[in-house]
């Protein structure tokens, strides 16, 4: 799920601005952006988000907005740095066939031409401090996914509602389609008779395996039990995708089976409409945790 939240805090006498962003993704990925005297606690803040994020890619941007006293390292320029991207972009513009002024802004944008070293960037900022700030983004994050959670389970719930009416529809279709194979069953032996009385116990028992190949009972009852636990998941308060996964993947294997014993048009106009209505819920659990 689509997720955004931002904190601040004071740490160590600074002030800390922590921003976490989630979109869809099948497994938890986690991206963690911090000045590099936070360094020390990555692994701490992407465990830390992980409590709150089941699946998704995570994106946490830390950044002062006031640094600890202290806490601001030197800026250094590295001339050797310079002069040789100055001499690699000349080169470059040999190459191109263009001429003029090398822009200073162009220069200082090169990687290591201006670096911060890590030796004196002091000490690492206290993690209790951090790890409140983190926790408020995380809070605020976790929040705006619940509101779209709601409304995706708002969805599947339609979803699942539809899949209940057509699977009743077929229920109820499911006798009338049994005469029907009977008496094209009985028509068919009077053809091939001509006339002469048909054998009664031997068109009844071809009914019987008829009913027996057709039968759909047991899909029905299974369909509804899968109705009800998809029902029951979302009424959860946790991570709740991967369950909802197996469920559509059984779904739709009963679904399957179903449409293959249809021998109906409308049971199998019904099955498509099922099928469909499978397709869209899956495509929403990719958006859910």
């Amino acid at each position: 799920m689509t997720g955004f939240g931002v904190a601040e805090g004071d740490v160590d006498g600074g002030r800390l601005q922590v921003e976490i962003r989630t979109v869809n993704h099948r497994h938890f990925s986690a991206t963690i952006r911090a000045p590099s005297d936070l360094a020390v606690w990555e692994a701490a803040i992407r465990e830390r988000v992980r409590r709150e994020v089941d699946r998704g890619s995570v994106t946490v941007q830390c950044r002062w907005i006031d640094r600890p006293p202290g806490q601001s390292p030197p800026l250094l320029l590295d001339v050797e740095r310079a002069r040789e991207a100055m001499a690699r972009l000349r080169e470059l513009q040999m190459a191109v066939g263009q001429s003029g002024d090398i822009p200073l802004e162009l220069l200082a944008r090169q990687p290591d031409v201006f670096r911060t070293p890590e030796e004196e960037t002091g000490q690492a900022p206290s993690w209790d401090a951090v790890a409140t700030v983190v926790d408020a983004a995380s809070a605020a994050c976790r929040a705006a996914r619940a509101r779209e959670g709601k409304a995706l389970a708002d969805d599947l719930v339609g979803r699942v509602t539809e899949l209940a009416r057509a699977a009743a529809a077929i229920r109820d279709l499911a006798p009338e389609r049994l005469v029907r194979e009977r008496d094209r069953l009985k028509a068919s032996v009077a053809q091939l008779l001509d006339g002469r009385p048909a054998p009664e116990d031997r068109i009844a028992m071809e009914v019987a395996l008829l009913a027996d190949r057709l039968d759909i009972s047991e899909e029905l009852v299974r369909l509804e039990t899968h109705f009800a636990a998809v029902r029951e998941l979302l009424g959860a308060d946790r991570p709740i995708g991967k369950e909802l996964g197996f469920l559509a993947q059984e779904m739709g294997r009963e679904v399957n089976t179903v449409g293959s014993k249809a021998n109906d048009a409308a049971m199998a106009r019904l099955v498509v409409t099922m099928k469909g209505e499978l397709e869209k819920f899956r495509e929403q659990l990719d958006n859910l945790e």
